[in-house]
Parts: C-alpha cells; structure tokens; sequence
C-alpha cells in the first residue's frame, strides 16, 4: 500500500544506518517489523511464570531417555 509521510531527514537516515538497508523503504519495513516483534514479545512477558504444569529440564530429559 502506498501511503505518503513526512519523516525527519534524521530519524530516517537513522534508521537506514541500523537497519543497514538499503533504501528507505527497506528501512521503514524493516524498522516497523522490528517494532512490532517487541511489542508482541513485551505481550508475551505478562505469562512468564504462570505456567504451573510446565516441565522441568530435568524431567524432560527423563521423558526422553525413557526412565
């Protein structure tokens, strides 16, 4: 989708710095992927720690060698 936007000549040369990218949109693609990959990781963080019927590394090993 084409959409038109004003961004600052800094933030955009930013962006193409640490993204190494190779064009602007490459850049902004990239950034906004990266952006919303932490986000859904930020989400993900709430349940760390509320899975009581987790195994241990321990027991998984056990499961696997069959004892």
């Amino acid at each position: 989708m084409k959409t038109t936007l004003d961004i600052p000549e800094k933030e955009l040369q930013d962006a193409i710095s640490f993204t190494k990218a190779s064009t602007k949109r490459e850049a902004i693609v990239t950034a906004v992927a990266d952006f919303n990959r932490r986000k859904r990781m930020a989400e993900l963080v709430k349940y760390l720690g509320t899975c009581k019927n987790m195994m241990t590394l321990g027991e998984l090993k056990q499961m696997r060698e069959g004892k």
